[in-house]
């Protein structure tokens, strides 16, 4: 397995969509951390902060092992956030990590 990034971006005004199915989401990303294939996961913001009331959410990344870049991408498809509408648009690429 070698690592891939998934970097989504939300769409307009999917602050409170993204809510409610932050639960579903966490738990897909729980399943990896305990299979030992995350590295990191979070969201990024459109200002410089880490409060989501005051800039908004732009987006997420997440580094992860997978088998390859066609299962990073299955899995990315079939992340809650894309299901529900939040992300507008993602992009998976393979990732090297370095330190």
């Amino acid at each position: 397995m070698k690592y891939y990034v998934i970097v989504a971006t939300d769409m307009p005004n999917s602050l409170e969509l993204r809510r409610s199915v932050r639960p579903a989401h966490l738990a897909r990303l729980e399943e990896l951390n305990a299979q030992n294939r995350l590295q990191c996961a979070g969201p990024y913001f459109h200002e410089d902060t880490n409060n989501p009331a005051e800039g908004g959410i732009k987006g997420s990344m997440i580094i992860a092992k997978f088998a390859s870049l066609a299962d990073a991408k299955e899995w990315a498809a079939a992340d809650p956030y894309v299901t529900a509408g939040v992300y507008a648009h993602i992009d998976v690429h393979a990732f090297k990590l370095v330190l």
